[in-house]
């Protein structure tokens, strides 16, 4: 299988097109967006990722970037579906653009035998519903197969999670799409597991919930240690030697967010209730991220109440570190309650700056240095745990901030240097 098309380009089509011209494809990458496809022409990120543009040029001679449907699909022997599923107000995912993408492939795939594979996060049943799509868009009877390949890739580290990931799955309606998607991905080396088409769509699902879960869970006993003592730290290291449990997603914080998590769980939540089954693992999770956020900032409120006139640095307004994703991110949450209280906000990003402008426009204040976020501040609250951040010393914070109270939402710090240096600290799970 040579010549693979990816259908768009945000953080996952372009990683997974990286990785097939990697493995020896020719890549066309598609996607609607005029403006984002004449930036990957000149080699230009839409998005930061952490070594994604030196990616680009290492294999930017198989890789072609174009919105024209009939250029792209015409003679591909497989197109891998990367199209964004955000969810419905119902909290189901939103198939829209799999329906439209499904007709333009039944009208102008034209290669014998050609393999869908649907990358994007959907509910199961969703890989057969986009075959009949595509069948009744045909325009020719061009025979082909549809296939699942769920994708597990971590906004940061995404380059590295697509060429080391923990597996590969692959679902697929029979054995010979099966094997023509193993042999693409044999190069990677990975562990590849092939299943039906609903079980590899839930697995991402139920992977995200599972993990979400932990976070959850790590949070709620932080919330504990506060009021009984100890450090949550500690007991996430004495949990994670258990190899049972694992440290992975044992850090308390702020609680979770971003394109995924969220986005997921609601989805499993909705399609769990149409078919009358109560998760309440899932829910649980889904209520303690919330408690989680409310507990944060009405400790905020606590320690500096009235908030009304007061200034806030916020220091990581990207939902984690090394990225630029604002979506769902708790720094929004936050932030919108500070606003409510009366309080001024500048907030400070390395990368997400121009994401947090398209929410909050001028309603808040943006430093291009933390120097300048902390400078004349009454409390610095720290939402995303970026190297530079948590590079900031105790006498910084003391020298810079009118008053020095640090509102820890990550753990980045030392209670016993903070402290020390006169810093009031209030991190998570800690007393």
């Amino acid at each position: 299988m040579k010549k693979v098309t990816v259908v768009g380009m945000g953080y996952v089509g372009i990683v997974t097109a990286i990785v097939l011209a990697h493995v020896g494809c020719e890549v066309i990458c598609l996607d609607t967006d005029t403006s984002k496809i004449k930036q990957l022409k000149k080699k230009q990120l839409p998005i930061f990722e952490p070594g994604l543009e030196a990616a680009l040029h290492t294999y930017g001679d198989k890789l072609s970037f174009t919105s024209d449907p009939q250029r792209a699909l015409t003679a591909a022997e497989m197109i891998v579906i990367t199209v964004g599923t955000p969810s419905l107000p119902n909290g189901n995912a939103d198939l829209e653009s799999l329906r439209t993408l499904a007709s333009e492939i039944g009208k102008y795939a034209a290669h014998p035998d050609f393999i869908a594979a649907i990358k994007s996060t959907v509910p199961p049943g969703t890989s057969q519903k986009m075959k009949a799509w595509i069948q009744q868009a045909q325009t020719a009877q061009v025979a082909f197969s549809i296939a699942s390949t769920p994708e597990f890739l971590r906004e940061g580290s995404a380059l590295h999670d697509a060429f080391n990931g923990d597996r590969i799955i692959i679902g697929a309606e029979d054995e010979r799409t099966a094997d023509a998607i193993k042999r693409l991905y044999e190069p990677l080396d990975r562990p590849l597991f092939t299943t039906d088409l609903n079980s590899a769509e839930l697995i991402k699902y139920a992977s995200n919930a599972f993990l979400a879960s932990k976070i959850s869970f790590i949070n709620e006993m932080a919330r504990l240690v506060e009021k009984v003592g100890g450090n949550i730290e500690d007991v996430a290291t004495g949990m994670g030697m258990d190899d049972r449990i694992g440290h992975q997603f044992l850090q308390a914080g702020v609680g979770y967010g971003g394109s995924c998590f969220p986005k997921d769980i609601t989805a499993l939540l909705h399609l769990a209730s149409e078919h009358d089954v109560q998760l309440t693992t899932v829910e649980a999770a889904k209520r303690a991220n919330e408690l989680q956020m409310d507990y944060f900032i009405n400790k905020v409120k606590t320690v500096m109440s009235p908030l009304t006139g007061k200034q806030v640095a916020v220091l990581g307004l990207s939902f984690k570190p090394n990225t630029d994703d604002m979506r769902k991110a708790p720094s929004i949450t936050v932030i919108e309650a500070m606003l409510e209280e009366k309080a001024t906000v500048i907030g400070y990003d390395p990368a997400a700056a121009v994401n947090a402008r398209l929410i909050f426009q001028d309603r808040i204040a943006y430093a291009t240095s933390i120097e300048e976020a902390l400078q004349g501040s009454d409390v610095a609250l720290i939402l995303t745990e970026w190297t530079d951040i948590k590079k900031v010393s105790p006498q910084q914070f003391h020298q810079l901030l009118n008053d020095p109270i640090v509102i820890d939402g990550r753990n980045c710090f030392s209670m016993g240097e903070m402290k020390a240096t006169g810093v009031q600290y209030y991190p998570i799970g800690k007393r």
